[in-house]
């Protein structure tokens, strides 16, 4: 994510984010993801907001990096969840075969649609072979800004597992939902954990 605008308001709101997002246990998402990971492997938490589900895998004895484009999450993550997270953007993903997981829950919806498919090679590429990956969105079409600033890129099922697909991921698991968000807006999303 580079949207300065979208930066600014998760740096303005990332105490009123943590809070609203606040979990101590793992929610199904995330059990999902860590039991489907090789054990005590190498995740990467892209987008880790708050920190705290990088805490969560790190309980879980996972060895995690967290990176986040706002820096106002990263001091969170480091001093309420001591999670050591840095300062990375979308287009920082690098490296070949270096994770067994990597988890962008909610984070890659911010990137330009444009991107999407540069980000999501980069992701495969950097996945170890048999890596696991699960990608959190918001169902729509197109991009807009929500009412609170921040920049959103809008997927419906298929489209998101054709991009998945072109860059060499196989989808093993989808789930749809809806919830509210930041700005309140109850929104409908869609979650795809897949194998690299």
């Amino acid at each position: 994510m580079s949207d300065k605008e979208t930066i600014d308001v998760y740096n303005a709101r990332a105490a009123a984010y943590a809070d609203t997002f606040a979990r101590t246990k793992p929610d199904a998402d995330l059990l999902a993801f860590m039991d489907a990971v090789t054990p005590n492997g190498h995740i990467l938490d892209l987008g880790c907001g708050p920190g705290n589900s990088a805490a969560m895998m790190q309980a879980a004895g996972f060895t995690v990096e967290a990176t986040d484009a706002s820096p106002e999450m990263i001091r969170i993550a480091r001093e309420q969840h001591k999670v050591d997270a840095r300062l990375a953007t979308f287009d920082d993903i690098a490296g070949t075969d270096l994770y067994d997981g990597i988890w962008a829950n909610f984070s890659l919806l911010h990137a330009p649609k444009a991107c999407m498919p540069r980000h999501l090679s980069a992701i495969r590429k950097a996945l170890k072979p048999g890596g696991i990956f699960h990608i959190g969105l918001k169902i729509g079409d197109d991009a807009n800004r929500d009412k609170i600033g921040r920049l959103y890129s809008y997927y419906q099922e298929d489209e998101l597992k054709h991009l998945l697909t072109n860059a060499g991921f196989t989808p093993r698991s989808t789930r749809l939902g809806a919830e509210p968000g930041l700005d309140g807006t109850v929104a409908p999303f869609i979650i795809v954990l897949s194998d690299g």
